[in-house]
């Protein structure tokens, strides 16, 4: 198994409280793993100092066995780990093509003839599978908020990174098009062979995708398993779910 991401002993306060509290973890390369929790159980947090966006107190962050701890965002993305945010963050006055292109400019870290094909060919794929023809030459302010939601999403696949991370993909996202936009997320980064890591609040979408599941509470992993183990652990149905759950996410 080749270990895409990792951590060790990994801290990070705000005053007195632990946003991550000692986290070491393993992710495998190519796997769909879901973060769950209730609101400032430390998921975010966990996908900000892995992404650079937060610098740890303590403790290590590795990408392959490369040590990125305290690298800046823009050079993490450029080693092959890209991101979605709960709130988008576009380039407004630019089209939704553009904003795709960008994207691809900032994790180019070569320029190969290859390499610039192959990332032409996931932009129009990833254009095609979020429904975003339609909308490839419009501005980026003017799109609703599902169409903002996805082309954030889009921005992040279009790197062909090898480690995506989204937080809360399906916030905003209509509950008529949430499963297609999760099937579609997971599908592509399959196809890229991309370790996915998410935050989800929906049960039944963090069983039916996630390969596994990590459980936070106050800062700490208090399970790590499949979504059936981790859903049905009691520490998990009194902290965090509030009700038993089946394999399938249902009470």
């Amino acid at each position: 198994m080749t270990i895409a991401l990792s951590t060790q002993g990994l801290c990070r306060s705000f005053g007195a409280v632990k946003g991550a509290d000692n986290i070491t973890v393993e992710f495998t390369a190519g796997t769909v793993v879901a973060l769950i929790g209730t609101n400032g159980a430390g998921k975010t947090t966990f996908l900000n100092l892995v992404t650079g966006y937060l610098k740890p107190d303590s403790g290590s962050v590795l990408l392959g066995e490369r040590n990125i701890t305290g690298m800046e965002p823009r050079d993490i993305t450029r080693l092959g780990v890209a991101r979605s945010f709960q709130i988008p963050q576009l380039f407004d006055q630019l089209t939704v093509d553009e904003n795709l292109e960008v994207a691809e400019i900032i994790a180019r870290h070569a320029s190969t003839a290859s390499q610039t094909k192959e990332l032409a060919r996931v932009r129009a794929l990833a254009l095609e599978r979020f429904g975003l023809v339609p909308q490839r030459d419009q501005l980026a302010k003017t799109l609703p908020g599902g169409a903002r939601k996805l082309l954030d999403i889009a921005m992040a696949v279009v790197s062909h990174p090898s480690v995506l991370v989204l937080d809360e993909p399906t916030s905003g996202v209509s509950a008529e098009e949430k499963e297609s936009v999760v099937e579609t997320v997971i599908e592509l980064a399959r196809g890229l062979n991309a370790m996915t890591l998410f935050v989800e609040h929906d049960m039944e979408v963090v069983a039916q995708y996630a390969d596994r599941v990590l459980a936070f509470f106050e800062g700490r992993i208090i399970a790590d398993g499949t979504a059936a183990e981790v859903l049905d652990a009691p520490e998990v149905r009194r902290l965090i779910v509030g009700t038993a759950l089946g394999a399938d996410g249902h009470a």
